[in-house]
C-alpha cells in the first residue's frame, strides 16, 4: 500500500467512515482498497497506537526513577513490538522483594560487579559462601533481566522448543486420549491441536509442559558472557540459576501465551470464514414456509410462515404416539397445507428429523422437503431478541419459527443469535472472546452490507449491522416505521430521530426501499443519483428504462463522467449496479438431496456414496451433513485440492463407521459425481 493510500484511509475513518463505506463508496479517496485490506490498516493503526501509549508510559516510569540514560531512550524508542518494550523495562518494573533484593540489601552489590566483570569493580571483604551467593543471586538477575540475553533465548526457544502433554489419569476414557502421551513442535504445532490440549489442561485432564533446549540456550548465554572476570566460574554458575530458576519459567509463560495466541488467531479466522459463507447461503426468498423443528416424545413443533416471515399458525404433530394420534397429526398437516399452500417445507436436522421427513412426504407428495441447521435454534428461542418478537409463543415453537425463516434468509435470521453459538468453528468457546468477537462482528457487518437490508422490513438485529447505524438508530428506524408507515423513500430515513446527513451518508447506499425512487432499490449511493440521471438524459431515455437495461448500459463511456471525486473504480461499480440493479450476492438457492434408505447412523455402509453439505470447516477437515443426525469428519488428507466451504453440495463416501461412538469417517477422494 501507498502512504497516501493509508493517510487517506486513516482520515476517512477518523471522520467517521465505517470499513464497508469506505471499500464500496470511496474507492478514489482508498485507492481502490478493499475490506480487509482497510481492516488491516485500522488494525495496524490501533496497535501503534497502543503500542505508543505503553512506550510513552515505560519511559515516563523509567524517568521517575532518575535511571534514564540516553542509550535507554533510544533502545525505547527504536522499540518496534510489545515484547521488546517489556524486555527493556523488566530490570526497572516495580517488584515484589526477590533474593537479589535482599543480596543488595545486604551489600553484595559491589561482589556481583566483580563476577559480572564490571570495570574497576572490587571486593575486600572476605569471600563467604553467603557473599558468594548473594553475588551469584544479585548477577542471576541480570541475566534474567537482560534484554539481548532473553532476545537470544527467546528465539532459541521458540524454533527448538517442544510442547508437551500427558494424561493426569492414563486409565481414563476421554475425549483427549489422542494426547495422552503427545509432543510436537512448538514452532509448527497447528492451531487445533494446540487448543485441544490447552483445554484437556483446563479440564484437569491432560498436563501440558514445554520442553525447551536446555543445554543449547545455557552455553549461548555463557558465550555471550563471556568476559574478563576474575570470578569465571561463579559467573557460569550464576547463569545457569539466572536460566533454570528465572528466565525459563518467565519465558515458557510467554511461549505458552504465544501459542496460545496465534491459535487464537488462527481459529477466529477460520471461525470467521466459515461463519461469512454460513450468511451469504443462498436463500429461498419470498417463498411461503411450513417449518417443522421435530421431536420424538414432545412432538413436531409446526410454524406456518407467510412469504415476509410473518407467523400465521403453529401447531404440535404427535407423530409418534397411538395410530388414533398419529393419524390427528396427518389430518392437522394436510389441513395446514390446504389453507396455507406453503412452497417449501423446512425440518430442522437433530434428533428425530428424517422420522418427521418420513412422516412429511407420507401425508404431503409434491411440496419439496428442505433439511435446515437448527444449531442455535434452542438458544435464539430463549433469547430476549425471540421474546421480544413472540411474547406469548411457547419456547419450543418459537425454534420452529427461527428454522422456517432460516430457509427464507439465513443473513437475516442468523444475525438474531450470538454467532460462537451458531457452531461453525473449533474451539470457539475457548478462544479470546474479545477477539472472536471482533472478527465476528466484522464479518457480520461485511455480509450485511455486502447483501443490503430492506429498510421496510429488516428487524433491529439485522439494521444495526447496517454502516453508520448500530443498535440505538437501529430501534429507532423500527419504532419509527411501526407508528409512522413504511418509508417511501431512502431520504426519509433522515426523518428518524438522531439519524443525521453524516450517519445517512453511511449507511443510505446499504438500505434498499422498494416502489420508490428507481435507484432506492439498488446499490448506487444518493450522491451519485444526479450522475446517474445525467447518464439516462445523455442517452435519451427516462431513468426507469436506463435500469436493467444491458444493452444501453453497454453503451454508456464512464470516461465522460470521470470528476474530481468519482473515478474509473466507482463508475465502473454503477453501471455493473444498473445491469443488474438489487442483485443478491447470494446465488441461488438448490436444496440438498438425502438418500431416502439413509436416516440414521445404522444405515451407513462403508463404501456407500452419498450426497451432503458442509456444515464446518476446521483445519483438520470438514463436517459434512449427510441426513443422519450427526455430521461425518472428511480429514483433511481425504479433501480434494480445491477448498470447500460451508453450504457447499458435495459428493462423498464412507470411510468407516462406529456406531459405538457416534462416529463416522467420509473422503471426498474417488467419488463418482
Amino acid at each position: 500500500m501507498r502512504p497516501e493510500q493509508v493517510a487517506r484511509t486513516l482520515e476517512l475513518h477518523q471522520g467517521g467512515a465505517t470499513v464497508p463505506f469506505m471499500a464500496r463508496y470511496r474507492k478514489e479517496a482508498t485507492g481502490n482498497l478493499d475490506e480487509v485490506q482497510i481492516q488491516a490498516i485500522l488494525d495496524r493503526f490501533a496497535f501503534l497506537k497502543e503500542l505508543e501509549e505503553r512506550r510513552a508510559a515505560i519511559l515516563r516510569s523509567i524517568e521517575e526513577q532518575g535511571k534514564l540514560t540516553p542509550a535507554l531512550s533510544s533502545a525505547l524508542h527504536n522499540a518496534k513490538t510489545r515484547t521488546e518494550l517489556e524486555d527493556l523495562y523488566l530490570p526497572y518494573r516495580p517488584r515484589r522483594r526477590t533474593r537479589a533484593t535482599m543480596a543488595r540489601e545486604r551489600g553484595f552489590e559491589p561482589l556481583a560487579d566483580v563476577i559480572w566483570g564490571v570495570a574497576g569493580a572490587r571486593w575486600t571483604t572476605p569471600l563467604t559462601e553467603e557473599a558468594l551467593a548473594g553475588g551469584r543471586d544479585i548477577c542471576a538477575e541480570r541475566v534474567s533481566e537482560d534484554a539481548a540475553l532473553r532476545r537470544f533465548a527467546r528465539g532459541v526457544a521458540a524454533r527448538r522448543g517442544v510442547i508437551r502433554s500427558t494424561a493426569k489419569d492414563p486409565a481414563a476414557k476421554t475425549k483427549f486420549e489422542l494426547y495422552y502421551d503427545w509432543s510436537e513442535p512448538l514452532a509448527s504445532v497447528p492451531s487445533h491441536r494446540a487448543l485441544a490440549v490447552f483445554r484437556g489442561e483446563a479440564e484437569e485432564v491432560l498436563k501440558v509442559t514445554l520442553r525447551l533446549p536446555e543445554e543449547e540456550i545455557v552455553a549461548g548465554l555463557k558465550q555471550r558472557l563471556a568476559r574478563r572476570t576474575s570470578m569465571p566460574d561463579q559467573l557460569g554458575l550464576a547463569i545457569e540459576d539466572g536460566w533454570k530458576r528465572l528466565m525459563s519459567v518467565s519465558l515458557e509463560g510467554e511461549l505458552r501465551a504465544e501459542l496460545k495466541e496465534r491459535a487464537d488467531a488462527q481459529a477466529v479466522e477460520v471461525f470467521g470464514q466459515n461463519l461469512r459463507n454460513l450468511l451469504l447461503a443462498p436463500p429461498a426468498g419470498s417463498r411461503r414456509v411450513l417449518a417443522l423443528d421435530p421431536g420424538l416424545r414432545t412432538g413436531i413443533k409446526t410454524a406456518m410462515l407467510d412469504a415476509t416471515g410473518r407467523l400465521l399458525e403453529t401447531a404440535t404433530l404427535y407423530t409418534e404416539r397411538s395410530g388414533g394420534e398419529r393419524a390427528a397429526a396427518e389430518k392437522q398437516l394436510q389441513r395446514l397445507v390446504a389453507q396455507h399452500e406453503p412452497e417449501l417445507i423446512a425440518v430442522g436436522n437433530g434428533t428425530g428429523s428424517r422420522e418427521a421427513e418420513t412422516f412429511v412426504r407420507a401425508a404431503v407428495t409434491d411440496i419439496p422437503i428442505v433439511s435446515v441447521s437448527e444449531q442455535g435454534a434452542s438458544i435464539y428461542s430463549a433469547s430476549e431478541v425471540a421474546r421480544e418478537e413472540f411474547p406469548y409463543l411457547d419456547v419450543s415453537l418459537r425454534g420452529a419459527v427461527s428454522i422456517g425463516r432460516r430457509l427464507q434468509d439465513p443473513l437475516g435470521e442468523l444475525v438474531k443469535i450470538e454467532p460462537k453459538s451458531i457452531g461453525v468453528g473449533q474451539y470457539q468457546h475457548d478462544v479470546h472472546q474479545p477477539l472472536l468477537r471482533k472478527k465476528l462482528g466484522e464479518t457480520v457487518d461485511w455480509c450485511v452490507n455486502l447483501v443490503g437490508v430492506d429498510a421496510n422490513t429488516a428487524s433491529p438485529q439485522l439494521l444495526e449491522h447496517v454502516s453508520g447505524i448500530g443498535p440505538v438508530l437501529a430501534r429507532r428506524i423500527v419504532e419509527h416505521r411501526n407508528s409512522g408507515g413504511p418509508f417511501p423513500a431512502r431520504r426519509a430515513l433522515l426523518e428518524v430521530r438522531g439519524l443525521g446527513a453524516r450517519a445517512f451518508e453511511q449507511c443510505a447506499g446499504f438500505m434498499r426501499i422498494r416502489n420508490a425512487h428507481p435507484l432506492d432499490d439498488s446499490a448506487v449511493h444518493p450522491e451519485r443519483y444526479a450522475l446517474v440521471e445525467r447518464m439516462a438524459k445523455d442517452h435519451g431515455v427516462p431513468l426507469r428504462e436506463l435500469i436493467g437495461n444491458e444493452a444501453l448500459v453497454d453503451r454508456i463511456d464512464w470516461r465522460r463522467y470521470v470528476a474530481d471525486d468519482v473515478g474509473e473504480p466507482t463508475l465502473r461499480d454503477i453501471l455493473a449496479e444498473l445491469k443488474k440493479p438489487g442483485r443478491d450476492p447470494r446465488g441461488s438457492f438448490e436444496p440438498p438431496k438425502f438418500r431416502d434408505d439413509v436416516q440414521t447412523l445404522g444405515d451407513l455402509r462403508e463404501g456407500m456414496q452419498l450426497e451432503g453439505v458442509v456444515t464446518n470447516v476446521t483445519q483438520f477437515g470438514a463436517f459434512v451433513d449427510v441426513g443422519v443426525h450427526r455430521d461425518g469428519l472428511v480429514h483433511v488428507s481425504q479433501m480434494p485440492p480445491q477448498k470447500v466451504k460451508v453450504g457447499d453440495r458435495v459428493r462423498v463416501r464412507v470411510v468407516s463407521v462406529d456406531v459405538e461412538r457416534k462416529r463416522f469417517a467420509l473422503t471426498m477422494k474417488g467419488v463418482s459425481c
